[in-house]
């Protein structure tokens, strides 16, 4: 079972800031998470051992270390998950709330095809939120960080993964349902939703046997997300 918070959908977004300090900071961090944590700010994301999605984060270089921002329901999850693998590293911790962050509502986040913490809780691989995911987040040539062997074999095997991490757009009042198709106790269904001019936008995790026509069928439209991240 995976670590992955709770789900929170239709609330503005808390933020928190985890930093790591101390001499062994940055390389004990560019083992553990899918980005290249080089230069001074970038995007990436942290991983469950086994693999799915716990949190994504922005992060950026500070004097003795290195600043994680997230979501704050992927907080306490994120610090738990670093601490259990910091042994003998010269690196500590610490966790703070943050008046702001990269997206300031629920719509910004739909729009700009960013998944959180409800996407997270679905416990699902990098590769479940799309093409746009893993290209933001995943270096393929960096050294091995904890959770990568499956990352490393589904992009190998260009595998079709059973569920997928998309964005969405129904009529106000529309049968939502149809994106819940798929095998009975999967994590389908609608994540996170808004209204937009009369009609309903958000993300969803869908089963791979639901196909844009099906979907299109019940009036809804569905495209992999957009991912549209500004890393500073």
């Amino acid at each position: 079972m995976s670590d992955a918070p709770e789900p929170r959908t239709n609330v503005s977004p808390q933020w928190v800031a985890l930093r790591l300090r101390g001499g062994d900071a940055l390389s004990f961090l560019q083992g553990q998470v899918t980005c290249d944590v080089v230069g001074d700010q970038g995007y990436g994301a942290l991983l469950a051992p086994s693999s799915e999605v716990l949190t994504d984060f922005w992060w950026h270089r500070i004097e003795d270390g290195v600043e994680l921002v997230l979501r704050a329901e992927c907080g306490e999850v994120a610090l738990a998950r670093l601490r259990r693998f910091a042994l003998r590293v010269d690196v500590a911790f610490e966790l703070e709330s943050r008046d702001e962050g990269p997206y300031a509502s629920p719509e910004e986040q739909v729009r700009r095809g960013l998944p959180g913490p409800a996407e997270f809780a679905a416990s699902l691989s990098p590769r479940s939120f799309g093409d746009a995911f893993v290209d933001a987040t995943v270096s393929f040539t960096k050294g091995c960080y904890t959770g990568q062997e499956l990352v490393a074999r589904l992009d190998a095997r260009n595998a079709n993964v059973p569920f997928h991490v998309v964005s969405f757009r129904a009529p106000a009042g529309a049968d939502l349902s149809v994106v819940g198709r798929g095998p009975e106790g999967g994590p389908q269904g609608v994540t996170t939703s808004v209204a937009e001019n009369e009609a309903i936008v958000g993300l969803a995790v869908i089963h791979r046997s639901l196909t844009t026509e099906a979907a299109l069928e019940q009036g809804v439209t569905i495209t992999p997300l957009r991912y549209l991240v500004d890393a500073s």
